[in-house]
């Protein structure tokens, strides 16, 4: 059995996917543009566009009543590897005790021309 996961806290999906899906114990959160919720804008840089697409994961994660350290796995999407350190920094951030498992990749393009999209899975 699943669950649908939502969040007025993050932008609503821009596309025929849920923000979150829970099933057997676990969040699977959809890739997480860098959009704030309030204005629809997407701010400047690699480093505010990365922690736009955190703080959305984390309001969808408090919504099924999780938090970031309840993530197991992430997968970032970035314009291009040039953008990898200074979306790391702000990245480990976002983080206490153990990282969870991670892999990034760059991508030919992202939807609205984001520079980074971010994605997880967290366990309860």
């Amino acid at each position: 059995m699943k669950k649908v996961i939502n969040s007025n806290e993050a932008p609503g999906a821009i596309g025929p996917y849920s923000q979150a899906i829970e099933a057997g114990g676990m969040v699977f959160v959809s890739g997480q543009l860098p959009i704030d919720a309030k204005t629809g804008e997407m701010p400047d840089g690699i480093e505010n566009q990365t922690r736009q697409s955190l703080e959305n994961m984390k309001a969808i994660l408090a919504a099924a009543g999780l938090t970031m350290d309840n993530v197991v796995k992430t997968t970032v999407f970035l314009q291009d590897m040039s953008l990898f350190a200074g979306m790391n920094g702000v990245y480990a951030t976002f983080f206490s005790g153990d990282f969870p498992a991670r892999c990034a990749f760059a991508v030919k393009q992202l939807p609205k021309d984001a520079l980074v999209e971010i994605e997880c899975i967290a366990v309860r």
